[in-house]
C-alpha cells in the first residue's frame, strides 16, 4: 500500500522481514550513510539513558517499569566513540534524548565531548527537570538547541499527565533555556484525545505570545504499557484545521524535507507551530535519522526491531572500521516506511523511552 511520495522515495508500507545483515554486494563501502531506497541518513539520535524521572501516561507506566541494568548502558567513551564514527560517515547533526538525558550525570562533559567531533548541530530533548540550573553550562559546552516536553498549560493537567514534576518547572527551563541563547525553544505537546486536546488553541496563543515553536506531536504506539489506541490519535489535520479557523496558518517551504515537522506560520506573523503527524502523515520518504540506544543498539526506525550492537563490538575490542561497517548495515537494512498503517502492524517490542525519542 502507498502511502504517498517524498523526494525520490514512494513510501510503501509493510512489515517484509528485514533485519539487518551481512554486507551485500549493493550496498555501499564509501561515502555517505545510505539505503538502499537513496535516503541519506546525517542525523543521529543519541540515548544517554533509559531512565526518566517522569512516568508520562503516554510513555511509561507509573509503576514497575524495568530498566536496563547499569553495566550494559554505554559509557561517555563509547557514546562518543560512535559519534565520532559517525560523523566520519557524514553525520552533521546529533540529538541527545532518553528517557530523560538530564538524569545522566555529567551531561555538560559529554556535550563537550561531542561538540569537539565539529558537528554542525547539537540539539536535545528533555523534560525540563534541572534544566534551568544547568542551560548556560549546556550551551558553553556546546548545546545549540533545545525541545523541552510540555503536554498542557494547566497546572493540575500537566501533573497527572506527567504524573511526576510540574509545569512551573517546564516553564522555568523554557526561560532559561532563552536567556541562555537557545533560541528559538521548541515545545514538545503529545496530544492525547479526551485529555488535553482541547488545549489546542491554548498552545497556539502560547506559541504566539512567547515566540516558542510548539509542536504538536500524534501519539505513536511507543507506550511501555502497550494501551496505544488509534482512537487516541489527535491528527495533524485536525490541529492544523483547530488553529486555523482561529488564527489563519499558512506553510513554511522547509529547505530541510527530512524534517520531521510541518511547519506553519502564523500568517500575521506572530509565531509559528509544527506538526509531527507520524501516524497519519507519515514522512519515512525523507527519514534522515538513525539511533543509538542507551545500550548499544543501531536501529534504523523507531517502529522496527531490527537493530544491531554496537556496544558488543567495542566491548569485545573491535575497530572503528568494524563499527563504521554496523552502521552502514543498519542503515542499507532499513524499510520504506514504518508499517503503522498496514494490517499487518506488529508493535516494537521496545518502548520510546527505550529507544530513545
Amino acid at each position: 500500500m502507498t502511502v504517498r511520495a517524498q523526494g525520490a522515495v514512494a513510501v510503501t508500507l509493510g512489515r517484509r522481514p528485514r533485519p539487518p545483515g551481512p554486507v551485500v554486494a549493493e550496498m555501499p563501502l564509501d561515502g555517505p550513510l545510505v539505503d538502499s531506497y537513496g535516503r541519506v541518513h546525517d542525523d543521529l539520535r543519541l540515548s544517554v539513558t533509559d531512565r526518566c524521572n517522569f512516568r508520562c501516561t503516554y510513555c511509561m507506566p507509573d509503576e514497575e517499569m524495568v530498566f536496563r541494568p547499569r553495566r550494559e548502558i554505554l559509557t561517555f567513551a563509547e557514546i562518543v566513540r560512535i559519534a565520532r564514527v559517525a560523523g566520519d560517515l557524514g553525520v552533521t547533526s546529533v540529538r541527545l534524548t532518553g528517557g530523560e538525558p538530564l538524569v545522566r550525570k555529567g551531561i555538560a562533559d559529554l556535550i563537550a565531548e561531542i561538540d569537539a567531533i565539529g558537528f554542525s548541530d547539537i540539539a536535545m530533548t528533555t523534560n525540563g527537570t534541572g534544566f534551568a540550573a544547568l542551560a548556560e553550562r549546556l550551551a558553553a559546552a556546546g548545546l545549540r538547541r533545545v525541545n523541552i516536553s510540555c503536554d498542557s498549560l494547566r497546572p493540575e493537567r500537566f501533573a497527572a499527565i506527567r504524573r511526576r514534576g510540574d509545569l512551573s518547572t517546564a516553564l522555568s527551563a523554557m526561560d532559561a533555556a532563552e536567556a541562555a541563547g537557545l533560541s528559538p525553544v521548541k515545545v514538545n505537546v503529545v496530544l492525547l484525545a479526551g485529555e488535553n486536546d482541547d488545549e489546542i488553541l491554548d498552545f497556539a496563543r502560547f506559541a504566539r505570545e512567547t515566540g516558542r515553536v510548539v509542536r504538536f506531536i500524534e501519539f505513536m504506539p511507543l507506550d511501555a504499557a502497550g494501551h496505544w489506541q488509534r482512537g487516541e490519535v489527535v491528527s495533524g489535520d485536525h490541529v492544523l484545521a483547530e488553529i486555523g479557523r482561529q488564527f489563519p496558518l499558512e506553510p513554511i517551504l522547509d529547505e530541510d524535507d527530512s524534517a520531521p515537522a510541518a511547519r506553519f506560520r502564523f500568517a500575521d506573523g506572530k509565531g509559528e507551530i509544527g506538526l509531527v503527524s507520524s501516524v497519519t502523515r507519515p514522512f519515512c520518504g525523507t527519514c534522515n535519522r538513525l539511533r543509538l540506544t542507551a545500550d548499544g543498539a543501531i536501529r534504523n526506525c523507531l517502529f522496527s526491531d531490527a537493530e544491531l550492537s554496537v556496544r558488543e563490538v567495542m566491548r569485545r575490542g573491535g575497530s572503528d572500521e568494524e563499527l563504521a561497517l554496523v552502521l552502514r548495515r543498519a542503515v542499507w537494512a532499513k524499510l520504506p516506511g514504518h508499517g503503522i498503517n498496514d494490517p499487518g502492524f506488529l508493535r516494537p517490542v521496545r518502548s520510546m523511552s527505550m529507544i530513545g525519542g
